[in-house]
């Protein structure tokens, strides 16, 4: 997490809430396979600092397939994963829109130019999409967005 963003959320990650989530997160990714990848987890705030944020892209949780998710909502990790509908769609409008044919669907350029890509669940389980909902991750992202 960049310096800027580990100062705003240094309180936010003492709270109760925010503990318990991680007691949970600990769990999850010692006995099943969470997306994304733990390394992955804050990928949007290390990428896009917080004075350079200018867009906020808001997903709902992570892509729960093999090599989708790495940390930045839309964005997808890997060539080898399944184009999301999703993805697909905001690329349509891009071409639609301002005539913008994009076909790298890893968006980390996007993140290094200002564009926050935030889940409001930043974790799912392999395959079962909002499995991570409610469990205290849209309090803590709630609170990224208010910053």
């Amino acid at each position: 997490m960049k310096d800027t963003w580990k100062e705003l959320l240094e309180e936010e990650k003492e709270k109760e809430y925010f503990k318990k989530l991680e007691e949970f997160l600990d769990k999850e990714y010692e006995e099943n396979e969470i997306y994304p990848e733990r390394k992955n987890l804050y990928n949007a705030l290390d990428l896009t600092s917080y004075e350079d944020t200018n867009v906020i892209i808001l997903g709902q949780d992570p892509y729960h397939g093999p090599h989708q998710a790495h940390g930045l909502s839309f964005s997808i990790e890997s060539e080898k994963a399944k184009f999301p509908p999703s993805l697909r769609n905001m690329f349509k409008e891009l071409k639609t829109d301002l005539d913008i044919e994009r076909t790298e669907r890893n968006l980390t350029d996007w993140a290094e130019q200002g564009v926050l890509l935030l889940n409001t669940v930043l974790t799912v389980q392999a395959g079962k999409a909002a499995s991570h909902r409610k469990k205290g991750w849209e309090t803590f992202t709630d609170t990224i967005i208010k910053k």
